[in-house]
Parts: structure tokens; sequence; C-alpha cells
């Protein structure tokens, strides 16, 4: 499980294709000294393993499935991407529960200064967001979601199309200074929106408690 609180960057190397498979490596100066081989890790909001370590690079595989679903079969050489460790069991929840598990691919469709004189890296921004069709049921205004693995909450919703509040702070660390109209994003719904939209609780006293998580695989 993760929180969606970016701990670093790191650049993408190398995208090396194989039989349906795809193997990602990744240059983190200020990151890979913490990895331990089989650790998990997301990449982009996308929760990846660690299978070969050579510091300040890592390597993780991808599944068809997260070729397909995500947008990490698409980074090019020179990319920054979003890097989080998964959240220890009793620590402080800083974003909301996210699982690393991408729902599909959004688009950038808007991402301005609020403040167009201001200086750039201390301006907060406003960003629009073109949300997967299989992910709108699990949004409402002031609910949580994950952009690019980002904790993010909806400021506005038109039932297409998000619009966010983007700090100095979090535009500044994250990869979302890179990016610009068109871009494509991983987005995952909220798990305990998608809970309630289906009707099924966590325990039946609606509260969601580690065991609960454990026995889930979060």
């Amino acid at each position: 499980m993760f929180t969606g609180i970016i701990e670093s960057t790191g650049t993408i190397v190398r995208l090396d294709r194989g039989q349906g498979t795809a193997r990602l490596a990744i240059s983190a100066p200020r990151f890979a000294h913490r990895l331990r081989l089989g650790d998990s890790i997301a990449v982009n909001g996308t929760c990846l393993t660690a299978l070969v370590l050579e510091p300040p690079v890592f390597y993780a595989d991808l599944a068809a499935e997260t070729l397909a679903r995500t947008t990490l079969g698409e980074l090019k050489p020179g990319t920054v991407v979003n890097l989080e460790m998964p959240t220890p069991a009793g620590a402080p929840l800083g974003g909301h529960v996210v699982q690393g598990h991408v729902d599909g691919r959004g688009a950038i469709v808007g991402f301005d200064p609020v403040n167009a004189a201001a200086d750039p890296d201390q301006s907060d921004w406003w960003l629009r967001v073109r949300l997967p069709e299989n992910t709108r049921r699990y949004v409402v205004e002031k609910g949580s979601i994950a952009v690019e693995g980002i904790s993010l909450t909806v400021a506005a919703w038109d039932g297409e199309v998000i619009g966010i509040a983007i700090l100095p702070h979090t535009r500044n660390v994250t990869n979302l200074r890179t990016l610009g109209l068109g871009s494509p994003v991983n987005i995952e719904a909220d798990v305990m929106l998608r809970l309630a939209a289906e009707g099924q609780r966590p325990t039946p006293s609606s509260e969601l408690t580690l065991e609960y998580l454990l026995a889930n695989g979060y």
C-alpha cells in the first residue's frame, strides 16, 4: 500500500522490450540505495518490483497488462518519474490509500498557473485531466484521486474532466513540472470510493482496519 506522497523522482534510462513484457531501467540517485531485491516500489503510481539493483539504477519488469493499462511502456530515456516506497503498517497516512493498481490512462487537457505573472515555481497551478471512463463513477468533488501516483483532491468535476489545485511544492517535487497539454497520465480511483460505490464495505461497521488491509493485499 502507498499513500500518494511522492518521496523522490527518478529518470528513465531505457526500456527494453521482450516477448510480451518489458524491462524498465530507472536512475534514482537519492532513492536506489534504499531498495532491496524484491522490494515493491511505485513508479508513476504503478506498483512494480525491484528485480535488479545497480545503484543508482534499478530495474523492474512490466507485464503485458501493465503495458496495456499504464503509460510506462511509452516512457522515453530522460523522462522524469515519481517514486514512492510502500507505507509501513501503522505509519500515518499522509495522503490517501493508494494501491499502485492503475485503473487506466487519463490525459492532461489544461495545466496553467493561477497567476500568469508570478514566478512559475512559486505560483499555484490549475490542472485539468480527462479521466478514462472506467474511473468516472468513482469520482466525487472534494474526493481523492491518484494522478501519476500523486494523492490529489478533486476540486471540480463535470463528469469527464477533473480540476485540481496544484500547490507550488507539489509541482516542483514531482514530474508534474515536466508535463503539459496532452500528456498521458496514470489514474487510480480512490479505493474507498470504489468500495462505497460497489456496496462492498470493508467491515460490518464500515471501518477500515489493519486486519482488512492485510487480508486484501494492501
